[in-house]
């Protein structure tokens, strides 16, 4: 080989090698199989090919074209992607033999059939695309990966470049694996976020049918995350008849977490209806227990409660540890945050006295308690969120409970990074207001 042979050599190894490189940059850049695949195409085309189709397999063997792309932005690909035929038991033509286990296959245009002599729909398909939009050499690869197939890319290039040859065909099987790797990642993510989200919801209580009191909950796992949160609500009618109304979230996004809060829920539920006591002082026999038990967890937590202090009247009774203060809004719409019983989080100081504080409620008031992944944005104060918060519940404290969570979730949590758990009272209209009032209990 002489100098100029090797200098090709070297450039087309390396050439490969940055081809590679920046499509696995890609791969692991999302977790959406369909976004990374899309992605790859976009590389490929025109690095490797004039034009490219990637198609992927559900869990019932239907297969749906994810992604087609063309040098020419100006080609026509509207309606290519989408569901497609699934491939017969007889596979006959390349993609269909691909998806069945052959593979990868080298092939030449002008070795493939006319569409209306193929007998199997989904080769008839492919070469009625390959008639519309032409090439010289094409190959079709499986994304394969530990015996399953999740996919094939089909790559095509025009007679106008050098045809596609061996060494691209060894190219593009690794191209591929690397792709049904990330798109066997993608569904297991997709599994474990599911599971997650099964686990979170079943840990979450059954709410108190309470005369006169409307009482809804709502719980939205974190969107860019597979893990399981320390996110819970509760509420139950003490044996006194007052109602608890309980918000909490345990430091960490696993499933220790998601334990974690199970059990302190538990405790914190035993030791109300044992102990008939002021908010603080419960928080703070539970802030007890939890450095006896668990060590070096840490909490947030609102536990108030409502109680009847006179037909039609109710009154809150709350304390505050490290959490995000209860939202009120009246019934014509002014909105305020109860920030007047605030203390450290649950598994900082265990022997800290935590106040109690009373507010009387207006008729026809919701109470509003939630997570701080209702109001945190990364990048941004956390008073912005506050005030964001306020505003949407005081626009919406018309619409009847369950949608009136259903709608703040909607507004404040597009995109949310975290778990958000929401609880929502809201009371009767009947009896004769009075002038608010705090004051320590």
């Amino acid at each position: 080989m002489d100098d100029h042979d090797l200098d090709g050599a070297l450039q087309s190894a390396l050439s490969r090698l940055t081809l590679l490189n920046e499509i696995a940059t890609v791969l692991s850049s999302t977790l959406d199989a369909t976004e990374a695949i899309t992605r790859v195409c976009r590389i490929l085309v025109p690095a490797l090919a004039d034009w490219c189709t990637a198609d992927l397999t559900d869990d019932d063997g239907g297969v749906r074209r994810v992604c087609a792309t063309h040098r020419d932005s100006k080609v026509d690909l509207a309606g290519i992607t989408g569901p497609l035929p699934r491939p017969p038991a007889a596979a006959s033509g390349p993609l269909s033999r691909v998806l069945r286990g052959e593979g990868p296959l080298l092939l030449r245009g002008k070795d493939l059939p006319r569409a209306e002599e193929a007998f199997d729909p989904l080769h008839k398909l492919n070469l009625e695309l390959f008639a519309r939009l032409g090439g010289g050499t094409l190959v079709v690869a499986p994304m394969r990966v530990r015996g399953r197939v999740f996919g094939a890319l089909t790559l095509v290039r025009s007679d106008e470049r050098a045809p596609l040859d061996e060494a691209d065909l060894s190219l593009v099987d690794d191209l591929t694996h690397r792709m049904a790797l990330a798109a066997d990642n993608a569904r297991l993510h997709a599994e474990a976020k599911t599971t997650a989200e099964h686990l979170q919801r079943s840990l979450l209580p059954d709410l108190p049918d309470v005369g006169g009191l409307a009482i809804t909950g709502r719980y939205t796992p974190a969107r860019s995350t597979a893990q399981v949160g320390g996110d819970w609500y509760d509420s139950f009618v003490l044996p006194q008849g007052d109602v608890t109304m309980i918000i909490g979230d345990v430091t960490g996004h696993d499933l220790q977490a998601a334990v974690t809060m199970s059990q302190l829920r538990n405790m914190l539920r035993g030791i109300a209806c044992d102990r008939h006591e002021p908010p603080g002082r419960i928080l703070r026999r539970l802030d007890a227990a939890i450095d006896t038990l668990y060590g070096h967890t840490t909490a947030t937590c609102v536990y108030a409660l409502v109680k009847e202090v006179g037909v039609g009247h109710y009154a809150l009774d709350w304390s505050q540890a490290g959490h995000p203060p209860p939202l009120l809004i009246t019934a014509d719409g002014d909105a305020q945050y109860l920030d007047a019983a605030h203390e450290v989080m649950l598994g900082v100081v265990p022997e800290v006295d935590r106040p109690s504080v009373r507010r009387e409620l207006p008729p026809g008031g919701t109470l509003l308690l939630y997570t701080d992944g209702l109001i945190e944005r990364r990048g941004e104060v956390i008073d912005h969120g506050l005030t964001r918060l306020r505003q949407h519940a005081a626009a919406l404290v018309d619409r009847e409970l369950g949608h009136f969570c259903d709608e703040l979730l909607r507004l404040l949590t597009p995109e949310a990074d975290d778990d958000v758990a929401l609880l929502a009272l809201r009371l009767p209209v009947t009896g004769a207001g009075e002038d608010d009032t705090s004051d320590q209990t």
